[in-house]
């Protein structure tokens, strides 16, 4: 009984993880990569991932001690999950350091450049431009106007969500 609660997950790290594990279930709807036309590929995935869990700290973001905890403990179980990805592929333990660092300064960025896309709404030009830059590489592929009216839907789904639900780990969103 003691070391149950001894080894039992603070309540707003069991909450991130569930948020990071809704994020990275979400991230991987096979619409993005067949409808959307966002690659299948780990830098297509680590877009889609980074932009759920954006989408997830924005909307905590401001709302007190509690949903900075969650928020913090969501990114947290996002940067273990590129570690693990790392792992399972077989990089070595030595070279996965040199590439958390990489990635994780990659996802400040699209971090920044969201929560400046979300400051500029409802203008969605911003948005636009940030995720023809990130999710499709600019290389003018895929159906930007969708992916863009996704994040919105999304974003207006999770601003409807009550704090309390979000603090108990649960995140609804929209069909992609």
């Amino acid at each position: 009984m003691f070391l149950d609660r001894l080894l039992k997950p603070r309540p707003a790290k069991a909450a991130g993880g569930k948020l990071y594990a809704s994020a990275a279930a979400q991230a991987r709807s096979p619409a993005f990569y067949a409808q959307m036309g966002v690659h299948d590929s780990m830098e297509g995935r680590f877009e889609l991932f980074t932009l759920h869990v954006a989408l997830l700290l924005e909307r905590l973001k401001g709302q007190g001690e509690s949903a900075a905890e969650v928020s913090q403990e969501t990114f947290n179980a996002y940067t273990r999950g590129l570690d693990d990805a790392f792992r399972e592929i077989g990089v070595s333990d030595t070279a996965v350091g040199k590439k958390m660092k990489k990635l994780v300064g990659a996802a400040y960025g699209r971090l920044k450049a969201f929560d400046e896309a979300a400051n500029a709404l409802p203008d969605r030009s911003v948005l636009s431009a940030a995720l023809a830059r990130t999710a499709f590489e600019e290389r003018g592929e895929g159906d930007l106007a969708a992916l863009t009216d996704y994040v919105v839907a999304a974003r207006d789904r999770l601003a409807a969500l009550p704090l309390e639900t979000l603090l108990q780990g649960e995140a609804q969103w929209p069909k992609a």
